[in-house]
């Protein structure tokens, strides 16, 4: 069965990965194992100074635990497997790392799909994952609502 990381932060973009997967999955007849991956950054020496250790990897927990819980309720809706994985760490490093610790196939990431230019400049986890995994990834873009000019709004005269 394949395994399938899915790079998970809580937002639109990341649960558009998920959907995709989902759909894979119940619609293509894919035979996988989901692992909804999460990173944490890592604290800086002031959080780490004034609210100690423990109080921040307590708090990275639970915001994991919180960012995770849009992904975790999908997959579990659709009674597909998987599991869960949270690393510390640079974003597209410790995915990489977390892919080939899990084992994974493949690896899924939401993505606005800026591309060229601005997607160049902005150094996108996206675009670093492609050139990093060790497997191959899909990048899932964003479906932008339309933009709707104001004059299609306006009735006809």
């Amino acid at each position: 069965m394949l395994r399938i990381m899915i790079a998970v932060d809580g937002s639109p973009l990341a649960l558009d990965a998920v959907h995709h997967a989902l759909d894979l999955v119940s619609r293509g007849g894919l035979r996988a194992t989901l692992v909804l991956g999460h990173v944490q950054e890592e604290a800086t020496l002031l959080e780490l100074a004034t609210q100690g250790a423990d109080a921040v990897a307590a708090a990275s927990v639970e915001a994991a635990g919180h960012l995770l819980a849009p992904a975790l309720a999908l997959a579990r809706a659709a009674q597909v497997p998987h599991e869960t994985e949270i690393g510390l760490g640079p974003v597209a490093a410790t995915l990489v790392d977390m892919v080939e610790r899990c084992g994974c196939d493949a690896l899924f990431i939401g993505a606005r799909g800026l591309g060229g230019l601005r997607g160049a400049l902005l150094g996108s986890v996206s675009q670093q994952l492609v050139h990093m995994s060790p497997v191959p990834v899909t990048v899932v873009k964003h479906d932008e609502p339309a933009e709707v000019d104001e004059a299609d709004l306006q009735e006809p005269v």
